[in-house]
Protein backbone atom coordinates (compact mmCIF):
# COMPACT_ATOMS: atom_id res chain seq x y z
CA UNK A 1 0.00 0.00 0.00
CA UNK A 2 2.90 2.37 0.68
CA UNK A 3 4.16 1.97 -2.90
CA UNK A 4 0.74 2.98 -4.22
CA UNK A 5 0.68 5.95 -1.86
CA UNK A 6 4.11 7.17 -2.96
CA UNK A 7 3.31 6.64 -6.63
CA UNK A 8 0.02 8.52 -6.39
CA UNK A 9 1.64 11.34 -4.44
CA UNK A 10 4.47 11.63 -6.96
CA UNK A 11 2.08 11.74 -9.91
CA UNK A 12 -0.07 14.34 -8.13
CA UNK A 13 3.02 16.49 -7.48
CA UNK A 14 4.05 16.22 -11.14
CA UNK A 15 0.52 17.28 -12.08
CA UNK A 16 0.78 20.27 -9.77
CA UNK A 17 4.08 21.28 -11.38
CA UNK A 18 2.47 21.03 -14.83
CA UNK A 19 -0.38 23.30 -13.70
CA UNK A 20 2.18 25.67 -12.21
CA UNK A 21 3.90 25.88 -15.59
CA UNK A 22 0.57 26.62 -17.24
CA UNK A 23 -0.23 29.33 -14.72
CA UNK A 24 3.17 30.99 -14.70
CA UNK A 25 4.36 30.65 -18.28
CA UNK A 26 1.29 29.52 -20.26
CA UNK A 27 3.29 26.39 -21.15
CA UNK A 28 1.53 23.02 -21.13
CA UNK A 29 4.20 20.35 -20.73
CA UNK A 30 1.79 17.48 -21.44
CA UNK A 31 0.70 19.02 -24.76
CA UNK A 32 4.33 19.75 -25.60
CA UNK A 33 5.37 16.14 -25.00
CA UNK A 34 2.32 14.21 -26.23
CA UNK A 35 0.37 16.60 -28.45
CA UNK A 36 -2.74 18.62 -27.82
CA UNK A 37 -5.52 16.35 -26.56
CA UNK A 38 -4.24 13.19 -28.21
CA UNK A 39 -5.29 9.88 -26.69
CA UNK A 40 -1.94 9.70 -24.88
CA UNK A 41 -2.28 13.17 -23.36
CA UNK A 42 -5.83 12.34 -22.26
CA UNK A 43 -4.53 9.22 -20.51
CA UNK A 44 -1.92 11.34 -18.71
CA UNK A 45 -4.62 13.79 -17.56
CA UNK A 46 -6.86 10.92 -16.41
CA UNK A 47 -4.07 9.24 -14.44
CA UNK A 48 -3.10 12.53 -12.76
CA UNK A 49 -6.75 13.17 -11.88
CA UNK A 50 -7.22 9.70 -10.41
CA UNK A 51 -4.03 10.06 -8.37
CA UNK A 52 -5.19 13.45 -7.13
CA UNK A 53 -8.48 11.96 -5.99
CA UNK A 54 -6.67 9.04 -4.37
CA UNK A 55 -4.46 11.39 -2.37
CA UNK A 56 -7.61 12.78 -0.76
CA UNK A 57 -7.70 9.54 1.24
CA UNK A 58 -4.48 10.66 2.95
CA UNK A 59 -6.54 13.05 5.09
CA UNK A 60 -8.42 10.15 6.61
CA UNK A 61 -5.23 8.23 7.27
CA UNK A 62 -3.10 11.00 8.76
CA UNK A 63 -4.02 10.14 12.34
CA UNK A 64 -4.13 6.39 11.71
CA UNK A 65 -0.48 5.95 10.75
CA UNK A 66 2.03 4.98 13.40
CA UNK A 67 5.61 6.18 13.42
CA UNK A 68 8.33 3.56 13.94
Amino acid sequence: MRALDYTALTVAIVGAVVWGLVGLFNFNLVSFLFGSMTWLSRIVYIVVGICGLYTLTFYGRIGDSTED
